[in-house]
């Protein structure tokens, strides 16, 4: 491989080029792997993640007494994606060929190459309509041991020292090189050296040009849930209102800009007003990125309320149903609601996404997983957002509680009796067991889950009783985080035209593809679907561009 020519040339070296280099590598093809960030970035955004993967009739699964099939799966996944546009063609093949793989090869395939799954499973997008609505019907996000860290270093190891292959970081693409018909290189920006740590914002001075020739061109430079001008720009009209304040769950450097690019070249992008934000974000104490926020992982029995007070509507509960969340919210005229809790739940329901909020898992320790954990309280990483966490308030009587929620910065003054009765008549609900409440209905279904029942759902019980005390509050803001449209592609992850024809030697994976197709998962997503989406989407195209260029 000479210093400007490869095989292929792989934009961006997240999960999926990773995934796509490996496949490349191991056909014996010359592999030249642009980023603009430096090397400390290597993994995207799958690094910063939970590690959750989406599998159907686990061995896990069926440990727990969870009986899943192929066919409930996609049953799910086409109730929850509702695709209903003619440019669905491809995101719907992609569906119904993930699910194949999710319900077959993808967790043999992974395991051969070194992943360990944690044996509880999680009960992620739990839905709340009817059968064929949104929603997973068992529990299927399994928790990667090592969380993203450990699904990136499967890949990455791989490409240590491999000859035929070669990164070129701090390099930003600038246009994709035409001629003829075909995607025949990258031009670009050689940006000033950084010794930034990962995750940081880092300098866009330009002290080069590059050119690199390649004889197929894989694009994998993710999304746009950094850029919120561009998420504002492509919300979605169906959702109303566009919110004025909202927090990242991803570096600034997930900025979109090569959606742009590839356009230019003829590709067609569809679904853009497809996104994936959640509305459980909280503010970091101790941020990386501009505007960083976390997303709290909630179990079920919290009381979900908006900015006015009242409870959101059914089934609008914690870990229900996100997308749905988010368009109430945004019609409501407000950009935060509130969760309402005691000390009880947050000990047993509160997660927070990202590997660096869960290190007993992401360092694979069994000993600090059971201290953390098994015992009373929050477990370490909650507790320092009770601590120190602007947007955690806490109090002994319910009265105090609105008072301290009422001082926070940029709410509506909340009345005290509209909030007293959403949580006395909730709690009247749980004196006996029969209750006509759809959420205590739930939490007592989700405890017989024996995963959820050990480590995840508290037993129903009364919010303002003093022994689960004290009372805790906590404002949710709005979290930009996944794109769920993007370039379309076909199967082998080829970029399509407006004609719906291959636009030759140009490949697409990853987030900038929707996952896979321009949008694999519809409208919603059934959650431990993005990084198989990209792991599957990547290998695609890497298998692809092998093959043609044989």
């Amino acid at each position: 491989m000479s210093d400007t020519h490869a095989d292929v040339v792989i934009v961006g070296a997240g999960l999926a080029g990773l995934v796509a280099a490996c496949e490349l590598a191991d056909r014996g093809k010359q592999v030249l792997v642009v980023d603009q960030e430096n090397a400390a970035n290597l993994g995207g955004q799958a690094f910063w993640s939970f590690g959750g993967l989406f599998f159907v009739d686990s061995p896990e699964q069926r440990r727990l007494g969870v009986r899943d099939s192929h066919e409930l799966a996609l049953q799910d996944w086409l109730g929850t994606a509702a695709f209903d546009r003619p440019e669905d063609y491809w995101p719907r093949q992609w569906a119904h060929a993930y699910v194949d793989f999710a319900a077959g090869e993808k967790r043999s395939w992974l395991r051969a190459r070194g992943l360990q799954i944690f044996p509880l499973v999680g009960w992620a997008e739990r839905g709340g309509y009817g059968a064929q609505g949104h929603g997973n019907s068992v529990p299927r996000f399994h928790i990667t041991w090592g969380t993203g860290p450990a699904i990136v270093d499967i890949f990455a190891r791989r490409l240590r020292d491999r000859p035929n292959v070669r990164f070129a970081h701090r390099h930003q693409v600038d246009e994709l090189i035409v001629e003829g018909d075909a995607v025949t290189g990258v031009r670009g920006s050689v940006l000033e050296p950084s010794t930034e740590p990962r995750g940081v914002s880092s300098s866009r001075t330009v002290i080069g040009e590059f050119e690199f020739r390649a004889q197929a061109v894989i694009v994998t430079s993710g999304g746009i849930g950094g850029n919120h001008e561009l998420v504002r720009a492509n919300w979605p009209t169906r959702m109303g209102r566009v919110p004025e304040q909202l927090l990242a769950g991803v570096p600034a450097h997930v900025d979109g800009r090569m959606i742009a690019i590839t356009e230019k070249t003829g590709a067609r992008v569809i679904n853009r007003d497809r996104m994936w934000h959640y509305t459980e974000g909280i503010t970091n104490y101790d941020p990386i990125w501009p505007l960083h926020g976390i997303r709290i992982i909630p179990g079920p029995s919290s009381l979900w309320l908006d900015a006015t007070g009242k409870r959101l509507p059914v089934p609008l509960y914690p870990g229900f149903d996100t997308l749905g969340t988010l368009e109430y919210i945004a019609k409501s005229g407000y950009d935060y609601t509130w969760f309402v809790l005691n000390a009880k739940i947050i000990g047993k329901e509160f997660g927070l996404s990202g590997q660096e909020q869960n290190p007993d898992l992401t360092s694979r320790s069994v000993r600090q997983l059971l201290s953390s954990r098994a015992g009373s309280g929050a477990p370490g990483p909650v507790q320092a957002f009770l601590d120190r966490g602007i947007d955690f308030v806490s109090a002994d009587s319910l009265r105090e509680l609105v008072l301290t929620m009422n001082k926070l910065p940029d709410v509506a003054p909340l009345d005290y009796a509209t909030v007293a009765d959403e949580v006395t008549a909730r709690d009247r609900e749980v004196a006996n067991r029969f209750t006509k409440d759809g959420q205590i209905t739930a939490i007592r279904a989700a405890r017989g889950f024996l995963g959820d029942r050990l480590g995840r759902v508290v037993a129903p019980h009364r919010l303002a009783d003093p022994k689960a005390g004290p009372l805790i509050a906590v404002k949710l803001h709005i979290l930009t985080r996944k794109t769920l449209g993007g370039l379309e592609t076909d199967l082998d992850s080829r970029v399509l035209k407006a004609d719906g024809t291959p636009l030759d030697g140009l490949y697409a994976a990853g987030e900038v593809a929707g996952f896979g197709g321009g949008g694999v998962h519809g409208y919603r997503a059934l959650e431990g679907t993005f990084l198989g989406g990209c792991i599957f989407s990547g290998r695609a195209a890497g298998r692809g561009a092998a093959s043609d260029i044989a």
